[in-house]
């Protein structure tokens, strides 16, 4: 109370003049005071709040973007799945046809030194898988590998071959060979 009693003496001493400047002076202060203490963090914690929603905004607006082209997706990813099972089913095709040659080499007892998909192409409705092939066997063996792709039951059919001796000593022949299936649509 005592401080209380001296700040009212003090303000009693002050002229009119000095009282008014004194309370503007008081003012000031209390807005400075509420300034730095309320008001500004309030508008710091705004800010922050709204760049966050900005951002989140435009994250939205991303996938927004997004969904709006998911039938889009949808549609390519169906047109790649038709390539995708296409080149599935045709490796498995060409797989099938490389194990159909070793089993008729090795039946036949040649020896086969390489062997080597060469394409598929298509003819018409049709297409053609192609394998080029390197052998070697005795004569009587490669005439039997030979008639034993022409008659094998997964169509094969030898569209080119070359036989060569391998020395003039051996009875060995090197034949190389381009064997092609035909399979429809």
């Amino acid at each position: 109370m005592f401080k209380l009693k001296a700040f009212y003496n003090f303000i009693g001493q002050l002229s009119s003049r000095e009282r008014k400047i004194f309370y503007i002076t008081l003012f000031v202060l209390l807005i400075f005071f509420l300034d730095r203490m309320v008001i500004s963090p309030i508008t710091a914690r705004l800010d922050t709040l709204n760049k966050e929603i900005s951002e989140k905004q435009s994250a939205i607006n991303r996938y927004l973007l997004i969904i709006a082209q998911k039938d889009k997706i949808k549609q390519q990813i169906n047109k790649l799945s038709v390539f995708l099972e296409s080149l599935k089913s045709s490796s498995d095709e060409v797989t099938s046809i490389l194990k159909e040659i070793e089993r008729l080499a090795n039946k036949s007892a040649v020896y086969l030194v390489d062997m080597k998909p060469a394409g598929l192409r298509q003819e018409g409705p049709f297409k053609k898988y192609i394998v080029n092939l390197n052998c070697e066997a005795q004569m009587e063996q490669l005439v039997e590998f030979m008639y034993s792709i022409e008659s094998s039951h997964r169509l094969l059919t030898i569209e080119k071959y070359e036989i060569t001796p391998k020395s003039k000593e051996t009875g060995v022949a090197v034949c190389t060979l381009t064997v092609a299936k035909m399979t429809a649509p």
